[in-house]
């Protein structure tokens, strides 16, 4: 039984997570794309979203925690992207 709940909850959290980064950040790549602007984008958030991301991947590594590594490392890809779109954006205006 115990098994059962902590399987059920470790798939719930990656889904959970996945439905962040495969639904908001994307949408966020699609604006900053379209618009060719980042203006109203926190920096800041994305910068930090993508450092905890990484640490969170590398604490799965070392722990060796599937339910982690799945669930951060796609939000190294996706905040990756969006800094790289900021940040190329930014250099553009300058």
């Amino acid at each position: 039984m115990k098994f059962e709940l902590i399987t059920i909850i470790g798939v719930l959290t990656v889904a959970s997570s996945y439905a962040i980064k495969l639904i908001g950040f994307p949408d966020q790549i699609r604006k900053i794309i379209k618009s060719k602007s980042i203006e109203g984008i926190s920096v800041p958030l994305f910068v930090f979203s993508f450092i905890s991301y990484v640490l969170w991947t590398i604490y799965g590594i070392v722990k060796k925690d599937w339910v982690i590594i799945w669930g951060q490392s796609v939000g190294v890809i996706v905040a990756g992207i969006v800094l790289y779109l900021i940040f190329k954006i930014k250099n553009k205006q300058n």
